[in-house]
């Protein structure tokens, strides 16, 4: 068993019960459950303002300081693997890896094996001093299977603790690039009009939604403006594609992290990612923007065309400012040579 402990700050209009706002604003990488907070406030594990709280249906208002304890089982099963890595940076104490494209960031009933956790258990070897008692790498934050780019992860406790906390207060700069069906356009008065999306100086898009559960489809995400987890995207048009211009490459930054949230934000608001198979759509694309032949390979592209292309945070141990960039990758590159 690890205990950990985990703070953050209720934001602006919370839900009117406490365990529907820890849900709300509770990090998404902590992987809690409504039914969880709602356990760990009856088990006392939850303070707001330095004071206990053990009534799930209390108010509790913006700016509040929450801090969880949360005792943790850990999983033994993961065995190292010898699969091989692209390490950006590596010291004591983090790791940054530029995870490929259909790997899998943790052991999952379905995916026991060939993940990011096997592989770091092999590469790390000795240099894990662990995660709550065990050799285990400190998985941080997570990336989509089919999402390609960079992930950080700790070697310890402390650089996982501080790590963690950078995610919670949302202090990580998260950059992705993304090729998407249309151009987001200011000037579009549909966009314009869409509830939750707003501009910014700099021709920058922002998308302002909660996110939780489909009510229907468990496995994907769904738009919500009352209730679910609060969630900011703002993206910038980088480049368009085809005559008439009919893609865009945009790149997009996290205000928070929630799952799936720049695939669902972008189809939401019109502009869904090419090659997802969840929440994209296989727009029809005028023959004259780019031929039969390149048409074809953007509908027949295999994954999300979504890269973490940068990532930067201050080191736990040094307190140094990191930044760290990788290239968007070959599959991507070779698309986007056909568009041009």
């Amino acid at each position: 068993m690890s205990v950990s402990e985990l703070e953050f700050v209720i934001s602006e209009f919370p839900p009117p019960r406490l365990d529907k706002a820890l849900f709300r604003d509770a990090p998404e990488e902590a992987d809690l459950s409504r039914t969880r907070l709602a356990r760990l406030i009856e088990a006392g594990k939850v303070e707001i303002n330095g004071q206990v709280e053990r009534n799930v249906k209390a108010k509790v208002s913006e700016g509040a300081h929450v801090k969880l304890t949360i005792e943790t089982v850990i999983d033994p099963k993961a065995m190292p693997e010898a699969i091989p890595l692209e390490i950006v940076f590596e010291d004591d104490h983090l790791i940054v890896v530029n995870k490929s494209a259909g790997m899998v960031v943790h052991p999952a009933p379905g995916t026991p094996s060939g993940t990011l956790v096997n592989a770091l258990l092999h590469h790390c070897a000795e240099s894990l001093s662990g995660i709550g008692g065990e050799k285990r790498p400190g998985i941080v934050h997570r990336i989509d299977k089919d999402t390609s780019g960079l992930l950080v992860v700790a070697k310890h406790d402390k650089a996982h603790h501080h790590l963690a906390e950078q995610f919670a207060k949302h202090t990580v700069e998260r950059r992705y690039s993304a090729l998407c069906y249309g151009v987001p356009s200011l000037a579009d008065p549909r966009l314009s009009g869409l509830r939750g999306v707003s501009f910014e100086p700099g021709s920058i898009v922002k998308i302002t939604t909660g996110l939780d559960r489909h009510k229907f489809e468990r496995q994907r995400q769904a738009v919500f403006f009352e209730g679910g987890r609060h969630a900011v995207t703002r993206l910038k048009v980088q480049k368009s594609f085809g005559t008439p211009a009919a893609l865009a490459l945009v790149s997009c930054w996290l205000e928070t992290g929630r799952t799936h949230q720049i695939r669902v934000h972008m189809a939401y608001c019109g502009h869904g990612l090419v090659g997802d198979p969840v929440y994209g759509s296989k727009r029809k694309i005028s023959k004259s923007a780019f031929g039969e032949e390149v048409t074809q390979q953007i509908q027949s592209f295999p994954r999300q065309a979504l890269h973490a292309q940068s990532l930067g945070f201050v080191h736990p141990i040094s307190g140094e400012d990191l930044y760290f960039e990788a290239e968007i990758p070959d599959d991507m590159q070779s698309l986007m040579s056909s568009l041009s």
